[in-house]
């Protein structure tokens, strides 16, 4: 080592690996555990869904109400309800989210579409590391990166708030920002949750909810999660009515 090249000290050392470690959501995950087929079909469909929502969301009309509540540049917990996310992808994308992802076949491809709409995958979900998932994204949001929440997943049932969010932004020390987005013409899936993916040129109405601060200790506090649940129910029914759907439409 050169006299004039000082040695790494421990905490530049420490700072490489949380740096290094952070990079890592951001990079595909190894599908040495699938076999050929499978890691074929994982990597088309990952592409297809992605160049499918780039293209289709170039020709969406956005109308955004309540982006005062977005305008700080700390971390947030961003909450929404499951069935929107490829246009919430689509909206929020580029801004280096933290959102949880599963170690199984179905969200892979999933995780690789996010991953290329600059997202980071934090491998967990309620039945496979659940754990392992919320402390990758407790230590994002504390490295300061946003994470996102899809409250009602990864099964469901639809529209029903689980704890994960409330618990991720009381350990974290960040806020939550739940929001929903309605689109007036929509293609919808056979899945748990009708999973809405965008038809060109549709209104997208985006409507953002002011800012929920919770306590450290209210992770497992039934009232702080119930009032996520009021406020979801609220923006959902918000967004629908401004694109011409009756709250019992979906």
């Amino acid at each position: 080592m050169s006299a004039l090249q000082p040695a790494k000290t421990e905490e530049n050392r420490a700072n490489e690996r949380a740096t290094d470690w952070l990079d890592k959501l951001y990079v595909f995950a190894s599908l040495e555990q699938y076999t050929f087929k499978q890691r074929l079909i994982i990597r088309a469909a990952g592409l297809a869904l992605y160049w499918l929502v780039r293209v289709i969301g170039a020709t969406l009309r956005f109308e955004v109400h309540g982006r005062e509540h977005h305008t700080a540049a700390e971390p947030l917990v961003y909450s929404f309800w499951h069935n929107r996310i490829p246009i919430a992808t689509y909206f929020w994308r580029q801004r280096g989210i933290v959102v949880m992802s599963s170690h199984s076949f179905d969200s892979e491809y999933i995780a690789r579409f996010i991953q290329r709409f600059g997202y980071g995958a934090a491998k967990g979900s309620s039945t496979r590391g659940a754990r392992a998932g919320l402390i990758q994204m407790i230590r994002g949001v504390r490295a300061g990166k946003s994470a996102a929440f899809t409250v009602d997943g990864p099964r469901g049932p639809i529209y029903q708030a689980k704890p994960g969010a409330v618990m991720l932004a009381a350990k974290a020390g960040a806020a939550l920002l739940p929001f929903s987005i309605s689109l007036t013409r929509c293609w919808r899936l056979p899945s748990w949750d009708g999973l809405e993916i965008p038809q060109p040129f549709a209104r997208a109405v985006v409507v953002i909810g002011e800012r929920v601060y919770v306590p450290a200790d209210a992770g497992n506090d039934e009232q702080q999660h119930q009032r996520l649940q009021r406020i979801l129910e609220e923006l959902r029914e918000r967004s629908d009515k401004l694109v011409g759907k009756g709250i019992g439409d979906d």
